[in-house]
């Protein structure tokens, strides 16, 4: 991200809603910029459309329900994560959960996929929250890339994926590095829940897929994380 955005305030509006030359800011995004920052017509925001875009703009005018704001400038960005997938399963605990979601997309992660794990108490499915969540935590970190929540019933679907695994197990001999990664690949990381992951999953993988991310044992979100910052 160029520095030049490090102290503005990202707004965002759907692809639909984005042409190289008028922008149209919608629901909550429109009302936190009219009613909280009050902006007016004339005054230069910052808009992506979540597809690897930063639009630097200037407001032309206010309906009820959209602000329209002309384009100045476009800046691209390249997703670096492109072909990375975490697959994390439901957990108990969904403040927890949350969190992972949080700060994986705040460190780079655009693709998760969400699994229901043999050993875990599953959540209930909050696909909204969860999709409020990533939007939030791409526009406070200054992303481009709004991520996309992909979701399995069993691991072992995802198991048949076409790409790379790295499937992390607290007692494999195989320590985790970024030089593991092969960047051609589609790369598939599967963490476990609380208790683990069960004998029937880890016998969907080989052994050269397993790792350990540390010597000790770590909760499933300081696992994730620690995995999303080597990255």
């Amino acid at each position: 991200m160029n520095n030049y955005f490090s102290k503005i305030e990202l707004y965002y509006s759907s692809p639909e809603s984005c042409s190289e030359e008028v922008i149209k800011i919608q629901k909550d995004d429109f009302k936190h910029l009219m009613k909280v920052m009050r902006h007016k017509p004339g005054h230069r925001i910052y808009v992506t459309n979540g597809c690897g875009t930063i639009f630097e703009t200037t407001i032309t005018k206010f309906t009820t329900v959209t602000a329209e704001a002309n384009v100045e400038q476009a800046f691209n960005y390249e997703n670096r994560f492109e072909n990375i997938f975490f697959c994390i399963p439901k957990l108990k605990n969904a403040d927890r959960f949350e969190f992972i979601l949080e700060k994986c997309t705040e460190l780079g992660v655009t693709n998760f996929i969400i699994f229901n794990a043999d050993k875990a108490m599953p959540l209930g499915d909050k696909h909204e929250r969860w999709n409020k969540i990533l939007l939030s935590s791409m526009k406070q970190s200054l992303r481009a890339f709004l991520p996309v929540i992909l979701y399995e019933n069993s691991l072992e679907a995802i198991s048949k994926y076409r790409g790379t695994k790295f499937v992390f197990e607290q007692n494999s001999t195989q320590e985790f590095k970024k030089a593991n990664l092969k960047p051609v690949d589609n790369c598939y990381f599967i963490f476990g829940p609380e208790g683990g992951l069960s004998e029937k999953e880890l016998s969907l993988f080989d052994e050269s897929s397993k790792y350990k991310i540390a010597e000790n044992r770590l909760r499933t979100e300081t696992a994730i994380i620690k995995c999303a910052a080597l990255l």
